[in-house]
């Protein structure tokens, strides 16, 4: 177990957070630079925290029963944030990551299927043969120089999303879509004085909009690839731009069309490669400050794996594997915060809430509440061998209720594959003074990578 308050110099410590209510600047700037930044400390002993931001009203919440609440029993009644969805619906449009209602739920409905058990079964040797490659790249640094785990789990989980998503190479440059997105993401998804304040949408945000303009020639090349796809007809090969293209919502027969395709394809390429990719690297991270646990799960891959790759045939038998891959997704949850916006009036663990007023779970704070965990600042990989002890609603790092994330399922798959495979034959140590910072932008992101040492195991 480590305790990263104390093992961990360097790492931000909630209890740093801010401990008095923030104005309009306070708010604006930390949101700004690290969203992280508005979540005040004493938010972590409260069921709920509200408050005030200009003219806007908010509520943090942390009590399981109500964001059970907000993001099950009265969905309807919290659609995602303005703010999430105009930094978002420029590069993916009106898909799954964005839609609401009616729209939403026939293209969920339509791209289950997917996303089913024997999919993602059928889809595990990409995730095998990108955990062969870096493995051997990891391995040509080995005991010559650190290793940066962000850019190495980045180029891993980033050549698993493309295959599954276009497996066909020639189709179109997968790289310049991925650094286009990524170009995106940086440039547009940080927090605008404009979002803090509740300004509508319609309002325009002059940083976003330049950034869209650079969006243009990628979405056209995707667009073209999908036109080719279709005509081929039905694919001869399993990747997602094939199931799309035949699913059909089994309530209406509808298809989507290529708008639409081009729009879900791009969600699942910006929600499935980074996400995942930050998870291996604070999993690694976490590894590297705690021996014993990193010694054990070596152990359990090498016995499992002996010299290979991990495949799906591995995963259930890779369970301490599976548990660093949990608690990393706790102590560092790609998603760190949720926002929604009230619709209809509503009492949340006793606050009064209004049309109109924001409503946040800081999943990061949530993780690290002080009431629901034991030793919430600790790793400790243990604490989920007795899962059904853990109160679902506590726990959110694919979100959870009808939008539960659709690639959960895959993500976890392809993390313990690429974990499991990479401790099997390494041993990480951390790089003395580079100790990384959470920073939440739109993804929680170590701010100047994580740099590890390598030596063969």
């Amino acid at each position: 177990m480590t305790d990263l308050t104390q093992h961990a110099p360097g790492l931000p410590v909630l209890a740093r957070l801010p401990t008095r209510p923030m104005g309009v600047v306070d708010s604006y700037t930390a949101a700004r630079e690290n969203i992280l930044g508005i979540i005040p400390a004493r938010a972590l002993e409260l069921p709920v925290l509200s408050g005030r931001t200009g003219p806007q009203r908010w509520h943090m919440l942390m009590d399981p029963a109500a964001i059970r609440r907000v993001l099950l029993e009265r969905v309807e009644d919290y659609p995602k944030s303005e703010a999430t969805k105009s930094i978002l619906r420029p590069a993916i449009g009106e898909s799954l990551l964005v839609a609401e209602g009616d729209h939403w739920r026939w293209q969920r409905r339509a791209a289950a299927p997917a996303f089913a058990a024997r999919n993602v079964e059928a889809l595990t040797p990409v995730m095998t043969r990108a955990a062969e490659a870096a493995a051997e790249r990891i391995g040509a640094a080995a005991g010559r120089q650190a290793v940066n785990a962000v850019a190495e789990m980045v180029a891993a989980t980033f050549d698993v999303i493309a295959d599954v998503t276009m497996s066909d190479r020639a189709a179109i440059d997968r790289a310049a879509v991925g650094a286009a997105l990524d170009a995106y993401v940086d440039r547009a998804a940080r927090v605008s004085v404009l979002d803090v304040l509740g300004v509508p949408a319609w309002v325009p945000r002059p940083g976003r909009q330049a950034a869209v303009r650079d969006l243009a020639p990628m979405q056209a090349a995707m667009d073209a690839a999908i036109a080719r796809r279709a005509a081929r007809g039905p694919g001869a090969g399993v990747d997602l731009m094939d199931l799309l293209i035949g699913a059909r919502d089994p309530e209406t027969g509808r298809q989507m069309t290529a708008a639409e395709l081009r729009e879900n394809l791009l969600t699942f390429i910006v929600a499935g490669h980074e996400t995942t990719a930050l998870t291996l690297a604070w999993a690694l991270y976490l590894c590297a400050f705690d021996p014993a646990v990193q010694a054990a799960a070596r152990d359990e891959a090498q016995a499992v794996l002996g010299d290979r790759a991990a495949g799906a045939a591995d995963v259930e038998r890779l369970t301490l594997t599976r548990r660093i891959v949990e608690e990393s997704l706790r102590l560092y949850p790609p998603g760190g915060f949720l926002s929604r916006t009230a619709r209809a009036a509503d009492r949340l663990s006793g606050a009064g809430v209004r049309p109109g007023d924001t409503v946040m779970i800081p999943v990061y704070g949530l993780h690290r509440h002080r009431r629901l965990w034991e030793e919430p600042d600790a790793f400790r990989p243990d604490r989920w061998a007795r899962r059904d002890a853990i109160d679902r609603w506590q726990y959110l790092p694919f979100g959870d209720g009808p939008r539960i994330c659709i690639g959960a399922r895959f993500a976890l798959q392809e993390a313990v594959v690429i974990l499991a495979t990479l401790l099997a034959r390494f041993r990480f140590t951390a790089v003395p003074g580079r100790a990384p910072k959470p920073v939440m932008i739109l993804t929680l992101r170590p701010e100047g990578g994580v740099w590890l040492e390598v030596a063969r195991a």
